[in-house]
Formats: C-alpha cells, sequence, structure tokens
C-alpha cells in the first residue's frame, strides 16, 4: 500500500500511455501500468510503480486487474482509459469480427474501467478523476477507420454521460481528443513523405504533435486546477478542428 494516490494507465507500455504515466508520476500519483505488451511490467517499475499485462477488450481481464490493484497497492484515484485500437480496411468490406473488436477495446473496455474504477470512488468517498482518450475522429472522420471513429465518438458521449452520473460523488470525467501525434499509429503517415505534408497541411501549427503534450493535458485534468472541469472532450490537435480550409 503507499499514501501517494495511484492512477491506472492503460494502453500505457509506449506512446501517449506512457506519457500519460509519465507526467502523472511527475505529479506525485503512484503509477500504475496496464497492457497487452509485456513491456509494461518494466516501464512501471522504471517509474516507481508498477506494470501489469491486461488485455482491455476482456470484461474479466479488466475486473481482475483492478481487484489485484487494489489488494496490492489500494485503491484508484485516477483513471486515464487509452488502450485502443485502429484496425484500419475498405468500409465495403469491412467485417463485423473487426469493428466488434475495436469497439470493444475502445469503447466497451472504456466503460467497463470507468464503471469498476467509480463503484471503489464512490463507495470510499474518494474525489477520482477519470480520462478517456478520445479523437478528432469523434468529430470529423476517414473512411478506411470505420470502427475507429465510432467508437471515439461513442467515448465523447460516454465521457458525458459518465461525467453526469458521477458528479455528486465529485468525481470528474473528461476526455482528451489528440490529432496528429508522432506515435506508432501514425508511423504509417510518417513513412509516406507526401501523405505527412498533406497532414500536416490540415494541422495550423503545422506539426505532429508529441506525446507528452497529450500526457500533460491528462495530468492537468487530473489535477486540481482542473477542478470545475468535468463532462468535455479537450481537443489537443495543432489547430485542426478549427481549420476551414487550406492556404
Amino acid at each position: 500500500m503507499t499514501d501517494s494516490p495511484i492512477a491506472l494507465i492503460s494502453g500505457a507500455a509506449q506512446g501517449i500511455g506512457l506519457a500519460c504515466a509519465e507526467a502523472l508520476a511527475e505529479d506525485g500519483y503512484k503509477v500504475i501500468l496496464a497492457d497487452v505488451k509485456d513491456m509494461v511490467v518494466s516501464e512501471g517499475e522504471r517509474l516507481g510503480g508498477a506494470g501489469y499485462v491486461c488485455d482491455f477488450g476482456d470484461v474479466d481481464a479488466i475486473h481482475n486487474l483492478f481487484e489485484r490493484i487494489e489488494s496490492e497497492h489500494g485503491p484508484v484515484s485516477a483513471l486515464v482509459n487509452n488502450a485502443g485500437v485502429a484496425l484500419p480496411g475498405d468500409f465495403l468490406s469491412y467485417d463485423l469480427e473487426t469493428f466488434d473488436k475495436v469497439i470493444g477495446i475502445n469503447l466497451r473496455g472504456v466503460f467497463v474501467a470507468t464503471q469498476r474504477a467509480a463503484q471503489t470512488m464512490v463507495a470510499q468517498g474518494i474525489e477520482g478523476a477519470i480520462v478517456n482518450m478520445s479523437s478528432i475522429n469523434a468529430q470529423v472522420a476517414i473512411p478506411a477507420i470505420p470502427a475507429y471513429c465510432a467508437s471515439k465518438g461513442g467515448v465523447m458521449q460516454l465521457t458525458k454521460v459518465a461525467a453526469l452520473a458521477l458528479a455528486k460523488s465529485d468525481i470528474r470525467v473528461n476526455a482528451v481528443g489528440p490529432g496528429s501525434i508522432d506515435t506508432e499509429m501514425m508511423a504509417g503517415v510518417n513513412a509516406y513523405p507526401e501523405a505527412f505534408i498533406v497532414a500536416m497541411s490540415r494541422t495550423p501549427l503545422g506539426r505532429a504533435g508529441q506525446a507528452r503534450e497529450i500526457g500533460h493535458v491528462v495530468a492537468f485534468l487530473c489535477s486540481s486546477k482542473a477542478s470545475y472541469i468535468t463532462g468535455e472532450t479537450i481537443y489537443a490537435d495543432g489547430g485542426r478542428l478549427g481549420l476551414n480550409y487550406t492556404c
């Protein structure tokens, strides 16, 4: 057990999730990292916390994870639902198995983890913070990632629902909607100079964001500095959603 507040970050072995864990560790949280990748264990230890292998598409695995964390470390007071997949494909031939897998991790997993974390927060009187990872694709869309866009739109709405349901318990629920961030998910764009130029032409700041920049937004939303913010999605996108045309 620890006297430090505990933060659980899913999808935290690398990229945005790891950056969120690093930012929260800097803010004094004991960070618990979860991911399907084994390297999450060493990353959790590096940050002075712990890492667990967990598939956030598996409901039983999520519940077992919370039980283990509460038994070995204590209750979670900050939850960052970052685990997610894109799995692109042609719209006309996109199969339901793939669609369901994306929804299962990106949306159902967020609901299950949020509900489970909130149950303990309410029972123990913890004024917690939950941050869900949405995307600019909750507002705009790319035809090659239909399930991903649908899931992130769902995350945006689920965030509002949870914020309203949990407000009376002083549990805040918000989301972050990244734009083009320099992570493994954007590697396919980075590999093609022409595609990268097009992506940056739609980003007024003219560059890709860094994972740590998303981590800082998440840490802010988990902090007392955001004590009057709930039910919101903050879009960290370099100005992209406000762009009406390119020049």
